[in-house]
């Protein structure tokens, strides 16, 4: 349990953080970045030690093989939370960057510059990886983070905050510029997205659920982040080994993750040749097709229906739907994807411009896995989440998207 105080203390402690991390160099931020990677490695026995007792936990509650994937930690994922955020070391710093300026006519030099936000909070289920990688983010970008995990993820939860806090105060910048928000309970969510004026905004990251929550309860600003809903297109015109690889790749490459496709529409121009071989590969991968009637042609087709279309599986799961033309397939996204990420695999051209034109979500592909769609693939270093709104971020969210701007007007006695 919490106390909205001292959420509320929490939020403060933060403020006060940001202001240091607003005046920060580049140089001072870099060197708290490599310290906070070194101290993710240097504690990984007490780091391991504490996500094998949540995810005995979690085994214990029933919890669903996805989520365990999301929420375990070995020595591999720890290496690549600490190289993310030795790549958002080696970033720019978008702190400080023209945006635009001019001088105006009356002699006035106008600049619109980025600045941090002040404080951000991270409000997020399971996976302890983004513990690191919001930290590190919201750091660079001169921000203060307040996180807030699930309570399946607490005990991974507090050992790494507890490294990464002693790292950025060994380097010289205060502690309180990583803090785990107090408490278990829902209660303290709701704390949280009630300090409007101390927190300056909110980033849900998880299940359609939680985001849906937060962005409806909450009075501090959010940055919606969605489900994914993805879709492959495998068009009449698409090369067949591409088309598979890119199938495949997108389902099974990592089934619990938001950017893994859950949905596969095929021309029908070429249904009879494709669909043998494509659901042969993803049964013997252990799909679960929720197949359409010409899906339905073939062994092993779990019928489909609306629930199946709109569905986020997370795991070895896929609808799959046969398609007149690209029309069709453009009008079964717009009312099925959840705007996230959508591919379309084809070499004829104008089929490949008209899908990018006509399908609205963050992500549009060609002839690519919707696996691509990630900060790190992006060159942005750890992404701090996918935005599927249109306001101020959409896409993978790096640096720049942790920034706002402000106009500093330089004058010489001017008045008007």
């Amino acid at each position: 349990m919490s106390t909205e105080q001292e959420v509320v203390d929490a939020a403060r402690r933060a403020r006060t953080a940001s202001h240091a991390l607003a005046l920060a160099t580049r140089a001072t931020k870099d060197a708290v970045l490599h310290a906070m990677a070194d101290a993710l490695l240097e504690s990984s026995g007490p780091i391991l030690a504490a996500n094998a007792e949540d995810v005995r936990r979690a085994e214990d509650a029933g919890t669903g093989a996805h989520m365990i994937d999301r929420l375990r930690l070995d020595r591999s994922r720890l290496e690549a939370m600490a190289q993310g955020l030795r790549d958002v070391a080696g970033l720019p710093d978008p702190v400080g960057d023209v945006v635009r300026g001019s001088t105006l006519a009356n002699g006035l030099e106008m600049r619109q510059v980025r600045v941090p936000f002040g404080v951000i909070g991270m409000i997020y289920e399971a996976r302890p990886n983004v513990t690191a990688d919001a930290a590190g983010i919201c750091l660079k970008s001169g921000n203060a983070v307040l996180l807030r995990g699930s309570s399946s993820a607490r005990s991974s939860n507090v050992a790494i905050v507890e490294a990464l806090r002693g790292a950025v105060e060994s380097a010289g910048l205060p502690a309180d510029a990583v803090q785990l928000v107090p408490g278990d309970s829902h209660e303290s969510v709701k704390h949280l997205m009630r300090a409007r004026g101390l927190v300056d905004v909110l980033i849900p990251r998880g299940g359609a659920g939680l985001i849906r929550s937060v962005v409806e309860e909450s009075t501090v600003p959010v940055i919606e982040t969605g489900t994914g809903n993805c879709h492959v297109y495998v068009d009449a015109g698409a090369d067949f080994a591409k088309a598979l690889d890119i199938v495949m790749n997108s389902k099974t490459h990592r089934t619990s993750v938001c950017n893994s496709a859950e949905a596969l529409l095929v021309h029908s121009a070429i249904a009879d040749e494709f669909l043998p071989t494509v659901i042969e590969a993803l049964q013997e991968a252990g799909v679960e097709i929720h197949g359409d009637d010409r899906f339905g042609e073939y062994d092993g087709i779990t019928p489909v229906n609306d629930e199946s279309y709109a569905a986020e599986f997370l795991g070895l799961e896929i609808s799959a739907k046969v398609v007149a033309d690209i029309d069709e397939a453009i009008a079964h996204i717009r009312e099925f994807s959840t705007g996230h990420t959508d591919a379309i695999v084809t070499e004829d051209q104008s089929a490949a411009r008209r899908f990018v034109a006509e399908v609205d979500s963050a992500a549009v592909l060609v002839n690519a896995s919707t696996r691509f769609t990630d900060g790190g693939e992006f060159g942005f270093g750890a992404e701090i989440g996918i935005s599927t709104q249109k306001l101020h971020a959409r896409g993978p969210m790096g640096l720049p998207e942790m920034t706002s701007t402000k106009y500093v007007v330089t004058g010489d006695g001017h008045i008007r």
